[in-house]
């Protein structure tokens, strides 16, 4: 049986209205050092996201949430910050802040394999 590895993620929320502290997840992002591992998956229920909040831009939100997939994947395509090491990658995009696309504080695990617990925590925390 191949051995556990530590991983963390961050659980991705779309939060419209910033003071008042709703949100809704919509993805996550996990990262595993010993498996090179960096991923995002997110979904967009969007008759959800515009009951939520009926004014939000949906273009607007798909394309913050695909800079989170460029990011990832490094190279060029995800800019300055996707040129980073990968550590210092998913510690920017878990960085606190005040937008309308946060994460939550960052939880740690262990795992066989970072693909399949990227998919098992999509679908129990997201989907």
């Amino acid at each position: 049986m191949p051995g556990k590895h530590l991983f963390e993620y961050a659980v991705i929320r779309v939060m419209p209205r910033v003071e008042r502290e709703e949100f809704l997840n919509v993805g996550i992002i996990v990262y595993c050092a010993a498996q090179g591992f960096l991923q995002t998956r997110f979904e967009l229920n969007e008759t959800r996201l515009l009951a939520f909040a009926a004014d939000l831009d949906l273009p607007e939100l798909h394309e913050r949430l695909r800079a989170f997939e460029r990011i990832c994947a490094g190279r060029k395509e995800g800019g300055v910050i996707g040129q980073l090491p990968i550590a210092s990658r998913f510690r920017w995009l878990t960085a606190t802040r005040s937008t309308i696309v946060q994460t939550s504080p960052v939880h740690p695990g262990l795992c066989q394999d970072a693909a399949d617990t990227l998919a098992r925590l999509h679908t129990e925390l997201v989907a």
